[in-house]
């Protein structure tokens, strides 16, 4: 009976002290300046894939849900974004951070949207880009690291937006 109390007490030691270190790095909000994580992403309407096959390129990560109006509001600038500037010089992708697959496919069927969308509904990439308000746009360099983020609705096809990520960039967009 000796070896099982052990047992126990082993395991609940293990679980103790292994369990916050573990909670605390799936949570921790990456900074601007700080590379991120290469996570895998959950694709809606795409192949899923990890975050560092976009390396080499600028990318802009906008993180949105279903239910939030502003981020339903300014999915039609990032689509014309997109059409006219993305996977050129810089990639946009979407996180859905619905609890739901089929309210995020809705959304992004109803908007036509063509840039790649993944969903979030583990909250790892909500914690990881620090989305504890949405919309949340970030801007991540062609190596991978956070440069700029963006809280709110913004007119992503606007000269205003183009020269914010012209300039964020170091890229030139007409």
């Amino acid at each position: 009976m000796r070896i099982p109390k052990i047992i126990t007490i082993f395991s609940a030691l293990f679980f103790l002290t292994s369990a916050p270190v573990a909670r605390a790095d799936k949570l921790a909000e990456v900074k601007v300046g700080e590379p991120l994580r290469d996570i895998f992403l959950q694709g809606l309407l795409v192949k899923s894939k990890k975050i560092s096959e976009f390396r080499g390129k600028p990318l802009i990560i906008n993180v949105w849900a279903s239910w939030c109006g502003p981020c339903r509001g300014e999915m039609g600038s990032l689509e014309r974004l997109s059409q006219r500037h993305g996977g050129k010089k810089f990639n946009i992708i979407g996180i859905s951070t619905d609890d739901e697959r089929l309210a995020a496919l809705k959304v992004i069927i109803e908007s036509k949207l063509s840039f790649n969308n993944y969903i979030d509904n583990n909250l790892t990439l909500e914690n990881m880009l620090g989305a504890n308000t949405i919309p949340l746009t970030v801007f991540v360099d062609a190596n991978g690291v956070v440069i700029k983020k963006i809280h709110g609705s913004q007119v992503w096809d606007s000269p205003q937006s183009i020269k914010l990520i012209s300039d964020t960039f170091r890229l030139a967009l007409q």
